[in-house]
């Protein structure tokens, strides 16, 4: 604790920061009784606060970038690991984590003109397909345009929200599934080819990048939902 920036403590142990406090302490517990082979062995520990601890064996085992340093310490409702520094989740929103990121300004304008930030920013949790900018370039001339008219709103709400599945779904919990229902109301498919993760046709570039509400999966292209898929390809 006390390698965090002068003033941290302090700030989080004020009454009106319960909440950012609790995230933080509900970060560093993980339910069930793990013990370090359990640790180890997962690609990752999904956490009382909902979001993941990264686990890296890699010059000795983290969690994120927190050293363990002693293990195994039984009690009698659990096992605790002591680690050399503090955890913090991601305390942004997923419309925040996309604007910092800097490679999605067509998908953020679009989730204004369609009215979605608000429901991107909410508690959630909720799953976003995130398709980088050069994702939405690849849509035929025009598209983007006519998608940002005020008269096809309904049109872009219902890409945009295919875009999205209910919950915090992380990448080996998506493929295992084969499939997620999005909020727009088909289904998406999952799978991996050749190595390579795919929701439909979109190759996942990047996975389980945390947000305060939700967790995000980079995609190559724009998806369209079923009946749009096919009007477009008749």
């Amino acid at each position: 604790f006390a390698k965090l920036p002068k003033g941290t403590v302090e700030t989080l142990l004020k009454p009106e920061n319960k909440g950012k406090l609790q995230s933080i302490l509900l970060y560093h517990v993980v339910p069930g009784k793990m013990m370090a082979s359990d640790v180890l062995a997962a690609p990752g520990l999904v956490t009382a606060n909902g979001q993941r601890l990264d686990v890296s064996a890699k010059g000795g085992p983290k969690v994120d970038n927190s050293k363990i340093i002693i293990t195994d310490i039984k009690t009698s409702n659990g096992v605790i690991h002591v680690i050399d520094a503090v955890a913090l989740p991601n305390s942004k929103s997923i419309p925040e984590v996309a604007a910092e990121a800097g490679t999605f300004k067509t998908l953020l304008a679009a989730a204004k003109a369609g009215g979605m930030v608000e429901a991107l920013s909410g508690k959630g949790p909720i799953t976003v397909f995130a398709p980088t900018d050069e994702a939405f370039a690849k849509l035929p001339d025009g598209t983007i345009e006519y998608l940002l008219k005020p008269e096809n709103k309904a049109a872009l709400v219902d890409i945009l929200s295919y875009h999205v599945v209910p919950g915090r779904v992380y990448s080996d919990a998506a493929v295992k599934a084969g499939s997620a229902e999005t909020l727009q109301g088909s289904s998406a498919k999952i799978a991996v080819r050749s190595g390579k993760a795919f929701v439909n046709e979109s190759q996942i570039v990047a996975t389980d990048i945390d947000a305060s509400n939700g967790v995000v999966h980079v995609v190559d292209a724009v998806m369209l939902p079923p009946k749009m898929a096919d009007a477009s390809n008749n």
